[in-house]
């Protein structure tokens, strides 16, 4: 069998060679751990092994703990830790929140510039009922193609000083990189400002304004792939989400779960 390259072909492979040579140097080395290209956007991603489990991510745990970087929490503890992704306000936040306080659920909302611009009532709101709010940059963009500490920092500052004037306090120190794009570089400069690093364990498809999700198959995601130390991901902007929180909340707890704060992931 004949094989044929194309320079495209060729340049790939050459990479593979030189990831598969570096990983030996490292086993060598006694030093091997997850590493990404510098040059290549990088997507969180999750396989789900069975439910109930967590699962694997593209990035293990061990990898991720070393930039204070986190997608899940202890796995024998039957712990969720709630979050909300928000771009902008949909109607939505008042319910849940809401819904929140009457479950006496702590939550983090992680938030761009221009929800801080639109609605710091609601972000004063969260702040006043104990929830974090988080840092999910100013402008939300695709984080992974930054590679100046320069440009990361003002994205994650400018958040920073917004919160600092809707609220008059000092924004705490958690990130998620939009969309969940990110790079090795990024985590190094995260921590580097300070910062933990928050990504999943679990999330559906909830964002789309036009083709929201039934209850029953948003419960078919986020009931029977829950599990211990979860890190819950939902958009705020979700019309099923708010309909559905207070049921889902109920049942998470009828199946054992409590809930604990991103604040004391490690």
């Amino acid at each position: 069998m004949i094989f044929v390259f194309t320079r495209k072909k060729l340049m790939k492979l050459m990479c593979i060679a030189a990831v598969v040579i570096c990983t030996a140097v490292m086993i060598g080395n006694g030093t091997l751990q997850a590493t990404f290209s510098n040059s290549v956007s990088n997507d969180w991603g999750l396989s789900y092994r069975e439910n109930g489990k967590t699962p694997e991510g593209n990035a293990s745990k061990e990898f991720l703990k070393q930039y204070n970087a986190y997608y899940a929490g202890e796995e024998d503890e039957k712990t969720i830790y709630l979050t909300f992704d928000a771009g902008y306000e949909n109607g939505y936040t008042d319910s849940i929140l809401n819904t929140l306080k009457k479950h006496n659920v702590k939550a983090a909302f992680f938030l761009v510039g221009n929800y801080m611009d639109t609605k710091p009532e609601l972000v004063k709101r969260m702040v006043d009922e104990g929830h974090i709010v988080g840092n999910h940059t100013y402008s939300h963009p695709d984080m992974s193609g930054i590679s100046t500490v320069e440009a990361f920092s003002d994205e994650i500052t400018k958040l920073e000083n917004k919160y600092k004037e809707v609220t008059g306090k000092d924004m705490l120190k958690f990130y998620r990189p939009p969309q969940g794009k990110f790079s090795e570089e990024n985590l190094t400069m995260a921590k580097a400002m300070g910062y933990k690093t928050v990504f999943w364990s679990l999330a559906y498809v909830d964002w789309l304004e036009d083709k929201q999700p039934t209850k029953e198959e948003a419960f078919s995601k986020l009931l029977t792939r829950i599990h211990p130390g979860a890190v819950v991901l939902l958009h705020s902007t979700s019309k099923t989400n708010c309909e559905i929180l207070d049921e889902l909340i109920t049942k998470w707890k009828d199946m054992g779960y409590t809930f604990k704060g991103i604040d004391e992931l490690n």
